[in-house]
């Protein structure tokens, strides 16, 4: 599959798994939600990888690069879950796309990139929204995500450099830092839902959805596009948050928010990526 293909797929999920997961907030606190979709996604990368068996031989900076992973996913995951407890979907999802708004900047040095990331922005500025009103907590824990996002992104794209399986082994390790990491905090949670088999599984399928599937395909789409260029595909996420909504959630679109899509599915089709050597 070309690499922007992987990319629609994470996009997909990304967003599809928090819009389930809105749907447990009710009958599991927020941060029981986080851990166990963590908790899931650690136990289905364990089973599958055994990144165990790799520790050993990785050196130094693979294993620096994979705590410091774990760490990022662990907290970020929790504190988007907090932040969507107490903003729209929506508004959470423009101030997460500030940081790689940032990355692709950085990267995209030719004049028709620049057109391309500007196109794209005020599509993003359209379809959001984002109204600075609503909880201060709220927009707090929404910036303090946008920040990990970004560490995410980065430290991921360093991760995916390696060869496609020690990626995700690294990636599965990763998770189970991040199991351990936000453990403490979500044991409360975790052992309200235990007796309720039905909120388990919904909450496996939430880390199915929200941490497996999303992550592997993104490493595999990191591998094959330059950071600038992956970043700028980011700006497809607030678009594919209205597309989720329409289909989980029955929320049509605004005749502003069409025009939005419009722009950033225009930007990202504008953009080319610089030419360089596909790793094996």
């Amino acid at each position: 599959m070309p690499p922007h293909g992987y990319f629609v797929v994470s996009a997909v999920f990304h967003y599809l798994g928090p819009a389930f997961a809105v749907l447990l907030f009710t009958s599991v606190p927020v941060l029981g939600v986080a851990g166990l979709r963590i908790a899931s996604a650690a136990i289905l990368f364990a089973a599958w990888r055994r990144p165990w068996r790799r520790w050993r031989s990785w050196s130094s900076r693979q294993r620096r690069l994979v705590l410091a992973l774990g760490v990022v996913l662990g907290v970020m995951n929790s504190v988007f879950y907090l932040a969507i407890e107490r903003l729209p979907l929506g508004t959470v999802g423009a101030i997460e796309f500030l940081g790689p708004i940032a990355l692709a900047a950085i990267g995209l040095r030719t004049g028709r990139n620049l057109l391309a990331l500007a196109v794209a922005v005020s599509g993003v500025w359209l379809l959001t929204d984002a109204r600075l009103a609503g909880e201060p907590i709220g927009f707090a824990l929404a910036f303090a995500n946008c920040l990990l996002f970004t560490l995410y992104v980065v430290l991921g794209h360093r991760i995916a450099r390696q060869r496609t399986g020690q990626a995700i082994d690294c990636l599965a390790a990763a998770m189970l830092v991040a199991l351990v990491t936000v453990f403490p905090l979500a044991i409360g949670g975790i052992a309200a839902t235990a007796r309720q088999p039905t909120l388990v599984l919904a909450a496996v399928g939430i880390g199915v959805c929200s941490s497996v599937i999303p992550y592997v395909c993104d490493q595999l789409a990191m591998a094959r596009l330059p950071r600038a260029t992956f970043a700028l595909l980011l700006a497809l996420l607030p678009a594919t948050a209205v597309v989720v909504g329409v289909i989980v959630l029955h929320q049509l679109p605004t005749p502003a928010e069409i025009v939005g899509v419009s722009l950033i599915v225009g930007g990202v089709a504008a953009h080319r990526p610089a030419d360089r050597p596909q790793p094996s």
